[in-house]
């Protein structure tokens, strides 16, 4: 029995509660990154509130997928990458790490966009900005523990709160959002693009590596099952709030009647998202959520992306590790913030790759979901999934697929 499970045994409700949340939390907080507020932000200014229902929809369809990553780590003991490897052998554990690492890099190089266009925003040059934000994860990772890592990144997305006070302010029309909502133009590719574009900044083949790897790394077990699917409810929810506040903000604003336009730069949205709250307050409270956002996104990637290529070749993967005992882990962690880093302070086009990478996650979603589905259904009793749950699991897997691609093809080819 781990030392988290001995601790909670002694105790019961808010406290165990509080003793097993972080991973579903941290997690949830890393969905709405960077790439996923810009994405929010174009849907809003582009369609209005046509793609708000959509945010709501996908916030059950994120907790049962994330769900199965809890229910994994915790009766297994082993991450995704080596689960896979486990049951279905090594060509399809590095083809699976393969994909996951090409969304990491996608999902790293928009974080790191993301907080040099605040930096731009608020007069700091890119290269200045990459210096600071690299030095500091680098000795976070160093110096700290899981525990001190998942209180870090709650700590910098909390600031992802501000989106929901700018959207209140926003003051949106009432019968304007209802009537938008439910207005779907589900023929038009633009649409139907953004649709995809949606589905891949909510579901994204990143999260369900890290949500297992941390339960496995915070030493839960299948007693704290409970709590943290209590706490990956309740970040399901909060990230998808903070998504449709974002639509909302933008949608009051540049998307009323569908007169919106593209978003090109991160001062376009700080100016679409903050016009009531005057130029300082705006630039402040901006700023604040897209760097809590970013921030614990490049943590949440940045630490995937390593433990999951440290897994696969058998080494050790954990922050509990010494760098010198962990070098693959600690490696590949300092290497992707220094490229990634390199690449951003040399100059990039933060929305259009935001954008292309969320439906390039949509187009990932049928190897990542399918692996987590099949690895569900061989856990032992009474954790497998099986009768009406997995008919339910399973269908909305497939749909989400389904339409995540379809969804993706359509809007780049149609």
């Amino acid at each position: 029995m781990t030392a988290v499970s001995k601790q909670n045994g002694k105790r019961s409700g808010l406290a165990r509660f509080l003793a097993v949340a972080g991973p579903g939390l941290v997690v949830m907080l890393a969905d709405t990154d960077a790439g996923s507020v810009i994405t929010a932000a174009q849907s809003g200014a582009q369609w209005g509130y046509r793609l708000l229902l959509l945010q709501l929809i996908l916030a059950p369809i994120l907790y049962v997928v994330q769900e199965l990553t809890v229910r994994l780590g915790a009766v297994t003991g082993k991450g995704h990458a080596e689960l896979i490897l486990q049951n279905y052998g090594r060509f399809w554990a590095w083809f699976s790490v393969s994909t996951l690492v090409v969304s990491c890099i996608g999902a790293l190089l928009t974080e790191l966009s993301g907080l040099a266009g605040v930096g731009s925003l608020m007069g700091v040059s890119p290269a200045t900005t990459m210096i600071v934000v690299v030095g500091a994860l680098l000795l976070m990772a160093f110096t700290g523990s899981y525990q001190s890592v998942e209180r870090i990144a709650i700590a910098v997305g909390a600031f992802e709160l501000v989106f929901l006070a700018v959207a209140w302010v926003a003051g949106p029309n009432r019968a304007e959002l209802v009537a938008g909502a439910v207005d779907i133009p589900w023929r038009d590719p633009k649409y139907l693009y953004l649709v995809s574009a949606n589905i891949g900044a909510v579901i994204m083949p990143w999260m369900v590596f890290f949500q297992q790897s941390s339960v496995i790394e915070k030493g839960l077990t299948t007693d704290d099952l409970p709590a943290a699917r209590i706490d990956t409810a309740l970040g399901a929810v909060l990230t998808q709030l903070i998504m449709a506040a974002v639509v909302v903000a933008t949608a009051a604003t540049l998307g009323k009647a569908g007169q919106g336009g593209s978003l090109d730069t991160v001062e376009q949205i700080a100016q679409a998202i903050t016009p009531y709250l005057g130029e300082r307050w705006g630039k402040i409270a901006f700023g604040l959520g897209m760097s809590g956002a970013a921030l614990v996104a490049t943590i949440v990637v940045t630490l995937t992306a390593a433990r999951t290529l440290a897994e696969v070749l058998g080494a050790k993967h954990t922050l509990e590790h010494e760098p010198r005992d962990a070098p693959w882990f600690y490696g590949v962690y300092t290497i992707a913030l220094v490229v990634g880093a390199l690449i951003v302070a040399s100059g990039a086009d933060l929305v259009s790759i935001s954008v292309g990478v969320q439906v390039m996650n949509a187009l990932l979603l049928p190897i990542v979901l399918g692996f987590l589905y099949l690895l569900a259904r061989t856990l032992p009793e009474p954790y497998r999934i099986k009768g009406a749950w997995a008919i339910v699991s399973g269908i909305v897997i497939a749909a989400t697929v389904v339409f995540g691609v379809y969804s993706g093809v359509a809007g780049l080819f149609g």
